[in-house]
Order: C-alpha cells, then sequence, then structure tokens
C-alpha cells in the first residue's frame, strides 16, 4: 500500500492535524508526519513534495492555516495529489479556506473544510483505494456503520417523540 502524508506549516497545527493521523492510522494506511512550511522552509517542502512519488506516497495531505500556501506549494512540486486543510488560525479559517481553494490553473489542490483534517484522511484513503481493493472494502464498512448509526439515531427519536 502507497504511504500518505500529513505536513504541517507548524507544530501548533498539530492539534487538528492530528486527527487524520488518527483516521489513517485506523484505516492501517501507513502515514508519515512532517512539518514543513511554504515560507519559512520552501526548499525541503519542495524536496519532499519532488521525491514523495519515489519515496512511495500516493497522497499529500498540507495542513497550514494564516497564508495557506503550503498546499499549492507542494502541489506544484509534485504530480501527487494534494489535499488541502485550511486551518482556523485567523479569520475563523476563511482566509486559509479561500487561499487553498482558489488555485491557478494546472496546479490543483483539493479541499476540505476549515479544520476539516478527518475527512482530508477519509479522501485520503478513497484516493489509495482507487488501487487497493483491501482498502476500498474497509472504507465500505466504515460507510456501512455510519449508515447504521444514522438511522440507530432515528430510531431513538422516533422512540423518544411516541412518548411525546
Amino acid at each position: 500500500m502507497k504511504k500518505a502524508a500529513i505536513i504541517m506549516g507548524s507544530d501548533s497545527d498539530w492539534s487538528v492535524m492530528k486527527k487524520a493521523a488518527v483516521t489513517l492510522k485506523g484505516f492501517g494506511i501507513p502515514f508519515e508526519v512532517h512539518v514543513y512550511s511554504a515560507h519559512r522552509t520552501p526548499e525541503e517542502a519542495g524536496r519532499f513534495a519532488e521525491t514523495a512519488r519515489e519515496n512511495g506516497f500516493g497522497v499529500l495531505i498540507a495542513g497550514a492555516g494564516m497564508s495557506a500556501a503550503l498546499a499549492g506549494a507542494l502541489a506544484a512540486k509534485t504530480t501527487l495529489p494534494v489535499i488541502g486543510v485550511p486551518l482556523g488560525a485567523t479569520l475563523q479559517g476563511m482566509d486559509a479556506l479561500y487561499t487553498t481553494v482558489m488555485m491557478p490553473p494546472g496546479i490543483p489542490v483539493a479541499s476540505v473544510g476549515i479544520d476539516g483534517a478527518k475527512n482530508a484522511a477519509m479522501l485520503a484513503a478513497e484516493i489509495l483505494a482507487v488501487e487497493d481493493d483491501s482498502l476500498a472494502e474497509v472504507l465500505k464498512k466504515e460507510k456501512a456503520a455510519m449508515h447504521d448509526a444514522v438511522l440507530a439515531k432515528d430510531a431513538a427519536l422516533q422512540a423518544e417523540v411516541e412518548k411525546l
């Protein structure tokens, strides 16, 4: 199975990005976590992205707030899918969201919602599952479990309503 990378612009982003790591681990997806800044360590971030494919990665998850340039900087240096997680560091994350989704033509970055690290990991798993049938089966079971949980909540609500 190919690896996923979780790249953060700062170690202060770990409290949010840890959700991606927990989700990937739960699916049995190997991953690495690094702190590389688009502005403070551009050479290292670029080198990581340029060599990610040959180092066994299949997808990159990039979390950053404020200017949120990290996902785009990584996407410019790789042909692997990059998923941006806009972080709510300032302006409730709206600045990071706009930066993450407004990429120039030819440099795509998939984006999840503000602080959506878990969804980023889910999307990364779906990307990797395109070529991994066993992972696709795990995802199918996860979605079935979510389905059943919602129906159970509905049944409990209906029982409560009946008591009114």
